[in-house]
């Protein structure tokens, strides 16, 4: 049986392994993808446990992608430029191998939202300055966007993003720096249930914006619902999850996926 799983903490949330659950199930594929929840402080016996484990690999969500990027022995372009690795799989000799699929990922879900998106609209606003956040602000940038406003409650981690044209907002002028955007992101687990909504007032965000939020637990967020009733467009979480779950499955079972409407609704039903 071919083993992998999904890594963070915690993981009440993950709809992952129905996900994959569902492509095994349809490609006839001996195998299971299991939840595999590690706390802060124990991924390094985590990841490299899996070898002895006989695992292909695994997903890695909140808290753990930057750190797993310090802990693989190999990274792949994208993932060493993002700065984190949502993807680890083990080699035929038990090294570890980092890749990252969430901003092939979130790019699809925008264009799942507005097939008519591009980079070029204007400017873009990301919340966040965790592993997300990293991915989204290097997918925005490698696709184009003229600039890229990167917002936290900790501007100096926000700092730490290093690639490309990026100005750090402080949080109190968080909502200024909506104005005139064409993107809003928010990447941090603000508005995830269970948890507060983000914090912010849309008042200068102009109304042909677009708003996505990676949470997909609820598909509707606090922040979506807000956006919507103001007339924005929204990209829900829950196409993201689907985009970057496809190439990771094909690198840990070997069969390339589709993201069916069957599949969609699917998880759908289930949030």
């Amino acid at each position: 049986m071919q083993v992998a799983g999904i890594v963070g903490w915690t993981l009440a949330h993950s709809r992952s392994p129905l996900v994959h659950g569902h492509w095994l199930h349809e490609h006839g594929i001996d195998g299971a993808y299991v939840k595999l929840p590690v706390r802060p402080g124990s991924l390094d016996v985590a990841l490299r446990g899996m070898a002895a484990l006989g695992m292909r690999g695994c997903n890695v969500t909140v808290p753990h992608k930057e750190m797993a990027a310090t802990i693989v022995d190999r990274l792949s372009a994208r993932a060493r430029a993002i700065g984190a690795a949502n993807l680890v799989t083990v080699a035929e000799d038990g090294t570890l191998d980092g890749d990252n699929t969430d901003a092939a990922g979130f790019i699809g879900s925008l264009r799942d939202a507005d097939p008519d998106w591009h980079a070029g609209r204007g400017p873009a606003v990301v919340v966040g300055a965790g592993g997300a956040a990293r991915a989204v602000a290097w997918a925005l940038l490698d696709a184009g966007v003229p600039s890229l406003r990167l917002v936290n409650r900790t501007a100096a981690r926000a700092r730490e993003l290093s690639f490309g044209a990026i100005d750090v907002v402080e949080w109190d002028d968080r909502a200024r720096a909506l104005e005139g955007a064409a993107l809003l992101v928010n990447t941090t687990v603000a508005g995830m249930a269970g948890n507060e909504p983000l914090d912010l007032d849309l008042a200068l965000l102009p109304r042909d914006a677009l708003v996505s939020d990676v949470v997909y637990v609820p598909a509707m967020t606090p922040l979506l619902i807000a956006a919507r009733a103001r007339g924005n467009r929204i990209a829900p979480g829950l196409p993201m999850l689907l985009h970057q779950a496809a190439p990771a499955f094909y690198a840990l079972f070997g069969v390339r996926p589709t993201v069916t409407p069957e599949l969609r609704a699917l998880v759908q039903n289930s949030l």
